[in-house]
């Protein structure tokens, strides 16, 4: 699948060489460099190769064909449990990430989608992170996204997670809920990191809402592990983890929400050492999206999937 990114010229912008335009306008490489670019056949102006001395025209389309990424290996096995005129269900393995971004365009289950399934628009209606697995609701059309996404706006998506958490995670009659706000985290080095504040303090600014019920499914033999279900009640992006690190069980194989957020400075840099493996204890963070509850978007009628956890994560508690 080709990488690629286009732009419709204006008219302030008519009137310049090809060359020029782009030179100008795409710092990021030097007029050398996208000259170079050029020779290696990487633009079209109105789905014709493009010459660099091409003079441009309001309304001209012209196409910048990307090189090939080198990507890193993911694992690329999501099974269909559903399929209609509406809707893909997905259970997506781990490591894989839902949209390209960063070192990710064809290793992503967006580009998977697009190649084996034949839309032309994966519409990702939920998401989840590359190392996290489980379900992953896709709408084959606009409406559909939109009814979809509707349900999950308004709250009325049932969602079940399960997670592997370090620690014996209190086992109590009824599911602990931890109701606060989700807010960049001060005290990080690390710019996207978000921390849970307890709704008995007062909500950091900007904050949003957050509220997660948690119930203990099981412990590890020796007690230094515990599986965790995790009902949001909210939809905030790193909820769970986060609020499991703040009340103490931070999650297994969790880089950034982890035992030490150095870990995840280190394996942005590829300098892992064997010692960071084994306090991560798995290469992927032990939380998986279990369970999920809503409308067709169609129909109104009730539909419900569930994922059985993945072997790795069943191996951690054996």
């Amino acid at each position: 699948m080709q990488r690629k990114t286009s732009v419709r010229i204006q008219p302030h912008q008519a009137g310049q060489p090809l060359l020029d335009f782009v030179s100008q306008r795409f710092t990021y490489r030097s007029r050398e460099e996208w000259q170079a670019e050029l020779a290696a056949h990487r633009f079209l102006l109105n789905d014709t190769e493009a010459q660099g001395d091409a003079v441009l025209a309001p309304g001209d389309r012209l196409v910048y064909l990307m090189p090939a990424l080198v990507e890193p290996p993911v694992d690329s096995g999501y099974t269909v449990l559903h399929e209609d005129g509406d809707l893909l269900v997905i259970n997506k393995p781990a490591p894989l990430p839902c949209h390209p971004g960063g070192r990710f365009f064809a290793h992503t289950l967006w580009a998977l989608l697009k190649e084996q399934h034949g839309l032309a628009v994966p519409r990702l209606v939920n998401r989840l992170d590359r190392e996290t697995s489980g379900l992953v609701l896709v709408a084959k059309n606009k409406t559909a996204a939109r009814l979809c996404q509707e349900q999950f706006a308004r709250q009325r998506v049932e969602k079940v997670y399960l997670v592997v958490v370090e620690g014996n995670f209190p086992d109590t009659p009824v599911p602990v809920k931890a109701a606060g706000w989700l807010g960049v985290d001060p005290d990080s080095a690390i710019r996207k990191k978000m921390r849970f504040f307890p709704e008995q303090g007062d909500a950091p600014p900007k904050a949003m809402a957050a509220s997660t019920a948690f119930r203990r499914i099981s412990t590890s033999d020796n007690g230094k592990l515990s599986l965790v279900e995790a009902t949001p009640h909210t939809g905030r992006c790193h909820q769970i983890r986060a609020t499991l690190l703040l009340l103490g069980f931070p999650v297994v194989g969790d880089k950034l929400y982890g035992v030490d957020e150095q870990l995840f400075l280190r394996f942005q840099e590829d300098r892992l050492r064997p010692a960071d493996h084994a306090l991560l204890r798995i290469p992927r963070q032990a939380l998986h999206a279990a369970s999920l509850r809503f409308s067709h978007p169609a129909t109104g009628k009730e539909l419900a999937f569930s994922a059985p956890l993945p072997p790795a994560l069943q191996g951690l508690m054996e």
